[in-house]
């Protein structure tokens, strides 16, 4: 029987040592889904290096690669030992599709985008010695099989699985991955389908599910029906879409009584001039504590993603941006400085303008500024990145933000839970180790 090894990758911290937790919380669907997709003649085994060593010296005959975020620095060094030797490596994820040619120096073979239309062709393709160097197939529709949770429901992982509702968004930010894989394109599964893999991970014990979705209220009447279904199973679900959201009282109130419990938003920044840096200029920030409140008041917590460095930042701005995130007591913020990664557009435009400091992209991690800000130096706009981490994850902060809030008394484990987060991500933060959804 052939066997697959399929790794997801841990990522390096500043002292370039490995990540590694005890506990891994966030779970991909990734490597689930292509174990699903591949033919019952092969054997497959899943590692997650965050948990988990890599076994160099198994007997499997392919080895599969994932890469996220900068963890793809350390996906290459994975390819280039198992090449050296002598493994037939495949390389896939959002990194290296957007830098496709670089990572096939290291690897046998990289999947480019979706591989759902090509996966079993590039397996029959290995068997027959005909590999290609590239493989990529758009989707016009999203259809999956149910994911292999059974490879990885007994590591120590968290107590929710991923499903998936729909890939692609809508919008093109330049600084954006989605974008420049998906150029506007926004596919959804089939409501059952999505249902069909939710009673799975109920079925499997869990109580909670992450639902994946690029920007899920960029479909309101797919989000409301999928809500409703979701209702009858008595699950609670996270995720992660659009600000807007709190622009929609009826949906909101859907959406939390059929189990969310907390969103993530791509805020970016409380800088307009900033946001229409990163072609992000629908999104109006003198409107984001007013949408924050209206998600809060209908129960559901509050985590964001943002980033400084744009062209409308400074080093106040940053500062404000603190005061922002305390105010509007969110409680899982995180940061990264804007990075121009190989293949956005955001890239070209720093390329064009000559303002690339740092040309090792290997370097890149999302945290220390490899480009020239406009209204400060790289060095001060790195700095004011970690003083910006060190002052939101301040003890009165983080005590502000998850202890000393009404609804504290209603629901003590949630904010109990957020507070323990807090602390861990201080932790890191003190280590000079970006916290990530891992």
């Amino acid at each position: 029987m052939k066997k697959l090894l399929l790794i997801q990758s841990t990522p390096y911290d500043g002292d370039r040592k490995l990540i590694k937790k005890k506990k891994l919380y966030f779970v991909g669907l990734g490597l689930p889904l292509l174990a699903a997709l591949t033919p019952e003649d092969w054997q497959v085994e899943i590692i997650l290096e965050t948990i988990e060593d890599i076994p160099f010296d198994t007997d499997a005959d392919l080895i599969a690669i994932g890469s996220m975020g900068h963890a793809v620095i350390r996906s290459i060094d994975i390819a280039t030992e198992f090449k050296r030797r002598g493994k037939t490596v495949i390389m896939g994820g959002y990194m290296v599709s957007l830098m496709a040619e670089e990572a096939k120096q290291y690897c046998d073979s990289v999947v480019i985008g979706d591989a759902e239309k090509i996966w079993k062709r590039l397996l029959r393709d290995y068997e027959t010695n005909n590999l290609k160097d590239f493989y990529r197939e758009e989707l016009t529709a999203l259809s999956t099989p149910p994911p292999r949770f059974d490879l990885i429901v007994e590591k120590n992982i968290g107590d929710f699985l991923p499903v998936q509702a729909g890939r692609g968004c809508p919008n093109s930010c330049s600084f954006c991955s989605v974008y420049c894989l998906y150029k506007n394109r926004y596919l959804k599964r089939d409501i059952a389908e999505v249902v069909r893999d939710i009673r799975q991970v109920k079925e499997l014990g869990f109580r909670k599910f992450l639902l994946l979705d690029d920007n899920i209220v960029s479909d309101r009447e797919y989000l409301m029906a999928l809500c409703k279904e979701i209702k009858s199973l008595g699950m609670e679900w996270t995720s992660q879409c659009s600000i807007t959201i709190g622009e929609d009282s009826e949906l909101l109130q859907w959406v939390a009584e059929s189990g969310c419990t907390a969103l993530s938003f791509g805020l970016e920044s409380i800088s307009a001039e900033s946001l229409q840096c990163m072609d992000k200029a629908w999104a109006k920030p003198a409107r984001y504590a007013e949408l924050i409140k209206n998600i809060q008041e209908a129960g559901i917590d509050i985590s964001t993603e943002m980033v400084v460095g744009a062209d409308g930042d400074t080093l106040q701005s940053i500062k404000e941006t603190a005061r922002f995130i305390e105010a509007n007591k969110v409680v899982v913020p995180r940061f990264y400085i804007l990075t121009p990664i190989p293949g956005t557009k955001y890239y070209d435009k720093m390329k064009d303008e000559n303002r690339i400091c740092n040309e090792d992209m290997y370097s890149y991690n999302g945290s220390e500024a490899v480009h020239i800000p406009k209204n400060m130096s790289p060095e001060k706009l790195t700095r004011a990145y970690w003083e910006l981490y060190n002052e939101v994850f301040s003890f009165v902060s983080i005590f502000k933000r998850t202890i000393l809030r009404k609804e504290f008394l209603k629901k003590k484990d949630r904010y109990l839970f957020y507070f323990l987060v807090n602390l861990y991500y201080r932790y890191q933060i003190k280590r000079k180790i970006t916290p990530n959804i891992i």
